[in-house]
Formats: C-alpha cells, sequence, structure tokens
C-alpha cells in the first residue's frame, strides 16, 4: 500500500465502538459510539456491544465457529458475492482493456487511453456508492447495477458478433465510439455497486465472534477467482469470443436473482441486532436461526 494512502487512512479513518470496546477501551467506545447516533441515550445498544464482545472472546476455535448452522447464511452470501463479482467480468475489462480493445479494432495507443479512462471512471463511480449506499440500500444498489450491466454485456456481445470476424476487426467510428461508452456504463454500473458492496455486506452481517475469520475467507474467495480470471480471460476470449460477453451477461442474471431472493437489506441495522431484524425475518435464512442457541458458544470443542 502507498505511504501516502497509509497516511490518508491515519488521518481520516476513525475506530469504531465496537472495536474500541473489543480493545478494552470502553468510555472511549461509549463515547464515539454517542458521536455516531447523535444522542447520549445509547446504554441499550453500548450494553449489547459489550455482550456481543464477551462472546467473541470466549470462542476457541473461530473456523469450527463460523461453520455452525447460525452463521451459515452470512458465509454463504459472503462467498457467493464475492464469486458473483468475479464472474461479472468486471476483472475480464479492467484487466485486459487495451486487448479488448485492440481485439475490436483499436489502435494500440488508443486503447491504452481508453483503460485510463475505464479506471478514472471506475474511481470517481465508486464516490456515488459512498454517496448513496446508505440512502437508496444495499439492495437496491446491487439490483440497478446488475440491470445496467447486464445491458452494457448485451451491448458489446452484439457488436463483437456483428462486427468482429475471422476477416475483418474494423469497427469503424461509431461502432469503437459505442463501444467505449458500453465499456465506461459497466464499469461505472459496477463500481458503485457489485465493485463495494460484496465487502461491506460481510462485514456488517457476521456477528461479532465469527467478524475476523469471516471477513479472512471473504478475501480468500475474491483472491481465488481474481487469479482464475486472470489467467484464463485471454484463452477463453480467443475461443468464444462475443459469446464470453453473453456468458457474463447470463452471470449478471444469477447473482441480480440471488440478490432479489436470498439478500437481506442490512441498512441502518446494527451488527448486534442482525440476527432478530434481519436473518429471524428473511422467508428462507430464518430456518437456520435456532432461538436455543442464539447465544451458545462453541468453547473447546464443547456445546452447552
Amino acid at each position: 500500500m502507498p505511504a501516502a494512502l497509509l497516511i490518508l487512512c491515519t488521518l481520516f479513518l476513525v475506530d469504531t465502538p465496537n472495536n474500541l470496546i473489543e480493545r478494552g477501551r470502553l468510555e472511549k467506545g461509549r463515547a464515539v459510539l454517542k458521536k455516531i447516533r447523535g444522542t447520549d441515550n445509547v446504554e441499550a445498544e453500548f450494553n449489547e456491544i459489550v455482550e456481543a464482545s464477551r462472546v467473541a472472546q470466549e470462542v476457541k476455535h473461530p473456523f469450527r465457529n463460523l461453520l455452525r448452522r447460525r452463521n451459515q447464511p452470512q458465509l454463504v452470501i459472503a462467498v457467493l458475492l464475492q464469486m458473483f463479482q468475479q464472474v461479472s467480468g468486471i476483472n475480464a475489462v479492467m484487466f485486459y482493456a487495451p486487448v479488448l480493445f485492440n481485439t475490436l479494432g483499436f489502435k494500440t495507443e488508443t486503447s491504452l487511453y481508453s483503460a485510463v479512462i475505464t479506471g478514472g471512471v471506475n474511481v470517481l463511480s465508486t464516490l456515488v456508492s459512498i454517496y448513496s449506499v446508505d440512502r437508496a440500500g444495499r439492495r437496491m444498489l446491487l439490483l440497478e447495477g446488475g440491470v445496467y450491466m447486464l445491458l452494457s454485456h448485451v451491448a458489446i456481445a452484439v457488436v463483437f458478433r456483428i462486427k468482429v470476424t475471422d476477416s475483418s476487426d474494423d469497427l469503424g467510428h461509431d461502432w469503437a465510439v459505442l463501444v467505449v461508452v458500453m465499456v465506461c456504463t459497466f464499469v461505472f454500473s459496477f463500481a458503485w455497486s457489485w465493485g463495494p458492496l460484496p465487502w461491506l455486506i460481510p462485514s456488517e452481517t457476521f456477528p461479532l465472534e465469527a467478524r475476523s475469520v469471516g471477513q479472512s475467507v471473504t478475501v480468500c474467495v475474491n483472491m481465488l477467482f481474481t487469479f482464475v480470471f486472470a489467467q484464463t480471460f485471454l484463452s477463453i476470449l480467443c475461443h468464444l469470443k462475443y459469446t464470453i460477453f453473453a456468458f457474463f451477461s447470463v452471470c449478471v442474471v444469477v447473482m441480480s436473482l440471488f440478490v432479489l431472493f436470498f439478500l437481506p437489506e442490512t441498512k441502518n441495522v446494527p451488527i448486534e441486532e442482525m440476527t432478530e431484524k434481519v436473518w429471524k425475518q428473511h422467508w428462507f435464512w430464518k430456518r437456520f436461526i435456532d432461538d436455543n442457541n442464539h447465544h451458545v458458544v462453541v468453547n473447546s470443542g464443547k456445546s452447552k
């Protein structure tokens, strides 16, 4: 990580109440919680965080605890969100934008400029997610992003099918502009939906006792699929040609349906209240929550 980014993180990122309480800084955690909520009446939530922190510290086998039935909804969602993020086609576009544009008939210099443009769009459009994630909600952003990503993939696939053949890859000016616009639309849509949210959602859905190990699994899944697609995309593109974007289109449809039916909304729900307000209310995941064992912790292989 660049030194400048570390400095920025040090200056602007603050400790959360959960983190402070886990480290034993209870009064500081209480003060930060009051500041976040804008009220001094935070005792109930503060006590819930203290209790969750106590339970988390009693866990001796975090990976075994992560596999418990009541943690399976969060684990499944975290793994699938990371997998879907990669099969959406984002790394195929971002890693190989110059190669992709060359395949479509762009000159080398132009294709590099186009790659710079997509990178800039990616950075700027992330700000949209920062502004709207707590207003529109997680599910709405993912579903809206999926619609625009699907349209972009379909349009690119159609251009590939019509204009790129074994005997010709000359797009012409109008078609070239359309491709760049569609790629930028895809990147823009991804950057405020499926880019940041698969990282945000697991961080706020895993219970405190499974949060650290759950996030480590999330990162591992992301890196695994990133590696697989980085190594295989060029070969797949050569063999499948335009149908690779048809494949990405199908993936976007599948992941959007998953969000529609299986991803609960977590906007403005504290971690300590996820079980009662989210998982027990969901039509599918509520079957994984056992009221009798809600506060049970697996300690040294013993269940109470």
